[in-house]
């Protein structure tokens, strides 16, 4: 590390060439080749992806993905005979946009089940001619652009479906936002314009070539579309801590006398491996996504990888080079001029936290376990969750999606917003219709179903039909339905004549919830496993990573409490502008887990690191706690604050996932730091003692030995680590 360092420093030039001509080399073939990211997404072994498949094979023009036009008479009724014309011109025009393999109007024979009892509201279903993740965005624009064209003062048109939803959604990823926000707590940090500018530099030419890098990866493996989006959220995220961990270091070494070299190389050797190791963590949470068997996170989770992979190798390598062109100047000026008159700087440490540490050390039991008190009081309403995915309910009330929403509840019941399907394959000719017709007639009567339509033909020989349930798509008494369906209702009335699957998009959710939530606890088994044995090799210790490894799923499940209570119980929604609640999004809790353990594990590395470097220094272990934790406490606060502005800022927008995210990610990274970090984990050491650092001997000669201390580790040898030391046992 010290080798990498100062060849950076002293090349200075070259490593900044290499990096400027990379980012144009890379980003020039990103942009000839272009990038192919795609929405692959595959449930196998689930009765909603075999229903789907079986469409696709057989009636492809019945596969795609369904949107509906809700219609409104202002005064009159649907069927009068102006709205009627009006009506009718309008789905002409629908059914000839590109990508709109059918429509379904209300005034069909047959089809009078899609005008409400009153005649005021109707309703089409338009079938689109690809499936949801395959369809292009301009799509479901273009037909929001036809349908509401038609809209009056007489005659309401609102749209509602997945794709609709989709289009209606699609804004920026808020990344000017974020790093306007770290700037400012820079700025507030360092007191140097300079100092303040070069995470973000360093950060900005990371995310640059990592980006362009999963650009040029999609056209050879399958990247999610929203793989980009959130690489550089997390890229973002862990660049400017990376290099805001190193550029404090640096400054604290130039105010101790050192010469910029020797500032840029020790800093690289002490915060540069906790950079390292905790850069590695990382990819190790998010590489954990393959362990959930969901194809369609696998391209997430390596994209991910990969910028992260990026901020840690422009951290030890560009940075360096940054800190060469600028020397002292990303001192203050006041800085500046205390080095030039010999007034060193005797200790690196906040007199404030300090102060704490002080404090901490003399009641760390009652301390820590106050701490933990309030993080599992916080952590509690995470028993009650309930994963799913939300509907359109929850939509702002000004969207065209929440309007068809609320005019198909009152027309026909909430239900109507989520239809499931009933899908099979005819093999038996007029049998194999009988045997359906019971399936559908035996469904039509189960309680929780208000109505389902007529049996059709589609392709050749598969049996559709659609099912309205009386409760909305989110609710529970909706997913109890389903399971109802398919274990205690469809079965009996097949007879065996006929294979009849529950399908639709309500039921891929309902199943998309159900895979992630039975491969959780494997996906956070192995994160914390992996994390566990290479914090063990980094740290020489069975309880250091026993207790990081406890203290990020403490920090993850207090983010998940917090979550719950606002969003699935409603406590002070209202104040972030949510006005309904519903169940939390399948696919947050993998999401954030692998976000916020890679956050967390980034400050635990970065403040046990340097009490480990303390320990070495002065082999006492309250004193290393006591010193580390004042020299580390502002800077992780301020990584922190950091991260908290840029993940809050997300509860500005309208949408409920973008809330979802903003205040599980920010309550986390806030917890984390302030309790956690701040208290937990210190309080928690000092009362363990010496016995932090013990390792049997067996195990300390098995595996590998990692140095995350740097040159520290030689100037002073700690006790043996196979018996614990007798100070504090």
């Amino acid at each position: 590390m010290r080798t990498l360092a100062r060849t950076c420093f002293r090349h200075r030039w070259l490593v900044l060439i290499g990096w400027v001509l990379g980012a144009i080399v890379i980003g020039g073939l990103a942009g000839g080749v272009g990038t192919d990211y795609r929405d692959e997404f595959k449930l196998s072994g689930t009765d909603s992806f075999d229903a789907i498949n079986l469409l696709q094979k057989s009636a492809p023009k019945a596969s795609g993905d369904q949107e509906q036009i809700v219609l409104a008479a202002k005064d009159g009724q649907i069927t009068d005979a102006t709205h009627k014309a009006r009506v009718e011109e309008m789905l002409k025009k629908v059914s000839t946009l590109p990508h709109v393999a059918s429509v379904d109007s209300p005034f069909k024979a047959g089809n009078e089940g899609q005008i409400s009892k009153d005649g005021r509201i109707a309703f089409a279903n338009v079938t689109m001619d690809d499936d949801i993740v395959s369809l292009p965005l301009d799509a479901a624009k273009h037909l929001i652009t036809g349908a509401q064209a038609y809209n009056s003062d007489q005659l309401q048109v609102e749209l509602g479906g997945q794709a609709i939803q989709q289009a209606r959604q699609e804004g920026d990823s808020g990344l000017l936002i974020g790093f306007a926000a770290a700037f400012v707590v820079l700025l507030i940090v360092f007191g140097s314009f300079l100092a303040a500018i070069l995470p973000l530099l360093t950060a900005a030419f990371a995310l640059g070539v990592g980006i362009s890098v999963t650009g040029l990866l999609s056209n050879a493996i399958t990247m999610a579309s929203f793989s980009s989006q959130l690489s550089l959220l997390i890229g973002l995220g862990v660049g400017v801590d990376y290099a805001l961990f190193i550029v404090t270091r640096y400054r604290q070494e130039i105010l101790r006398g050192a010469t910029p070299e020797e500032a840029a190389v020790n800093a690289i050797d002490t915060s540069g491996r906790a950079v390292l190791f905790a850069g590695i963590t990382v990819c190790i949470a998010l590489l954990g996504m393959f362990a959930l068997g969901v194809s369609f996170l696998y391209g997430v989770a390596l994209a991910s990888s990969i910028v992260v992979a990026f901020t840690v190798f422009a951290a030890l390598t560009l940075l360096p080079a940054f800190l060469a062109l600028f020397g002292k100047r990303v001192l203050t000026g006041k800085q500046r001029k205390a080095v030039a008159s010999g007034n060193l700087a005797t200790s690196d440490e906040s007199p404030l936290w300090g102060r704490w540490s002080s404090i901490l050390e003399k009641r760390p039991v009652v301390l820590a376990a106050a701490a933990a008190i309030v993080m599992l009081l916080l952590a509690s309403p995470a028993l009650d969750m309930r994963l799913g995915n939300s509907d359109a309910g929850n939509d702002p009330a000004d969207t065209t999606t929440r309007k068809a929403y609320d005019l198909l509840a009152e027309g026909f019941g909430p239900g109507f917003n989520g239809p499931l399907q009933l899908v099979a394959e005819n093999k038996s000719g007029d049998e194999g219709k009988a045997a359906f017709q019971r399936v559908v007639d035996a469904v039509g009567k189960t309680d929780g179903v208000v109505a389902t339509t007529k049996p059709v033909t589609v392709g050749e020989n598969i049996l559709l039909a659609q099912v309205y349930p009386s409760a909305s798509p989110q609710s529970e008494e909706t997913n109890d339905l389903v399971k109802k369906l398919r274990d205690d209702v469809v079965p009996p009335a097949e007879n065996g004549q006929i294979n009849a699957l529950v399908g639709g998009n309500t039921a891929i959710g309902i199943d998309f919830s159900k895979v992630l939530a039975d491969k959780l606890p494997l996906f956070i088994g192995v994160v914390v496993l992996l994390s566990f044995l290479l914090l063990m090799a980094v740290f020489r210790s069975l309880l250091i990573p026993a207790m990081a490894a406890l203290m990020n799923l403490l920090s993850v499940v207090a983010a998940f409490g917090v979550v719950v209570a606002v969003f699935q119980k409603g406590w002070g929604a209202e104040l972030i502008g949510v006005s309904s609640t519903g169940p939390i999004e399948a696919f947050l809790p993998v999401m954030v887990f692998a976000i916020l353990f890679g956050l967390s594990m980034d400050y635990e590395v970065f403040l046990v690191s340097r009490i480990y470097e303390e320990w070495h220094k002065r082999g006492d272990n309250r004193e290393a706690i006591k010193h580390g934790l004042a020299a580390t406490g502002r800077t992780i606060t301020a990584a922190a604050a950091i991260m908290v502005l840029v993940f809050g800022a997300f509860v500005l927008g309208g949408e409920r996932v973008i809330k979802l995210f903003g205040i599980g990610l920010a309550s986390a990274v806030f917890l984390d730091a302030l309790i956690v970090r701040s208290v937990l984990v210190p309080g928690l050491m000092l009362a363990v003692g010496e016995r932090n650092w013990w390792l049997p001997a067996w195990l300390d000669r098995f595996i590998p030995r990692l140095n995350v201390e740097g040159e520290a580790s030689t100037t002073h040898t700690p006790p043996p680590p196979s018996q614990p030391a007798a100070e504090n046992a």
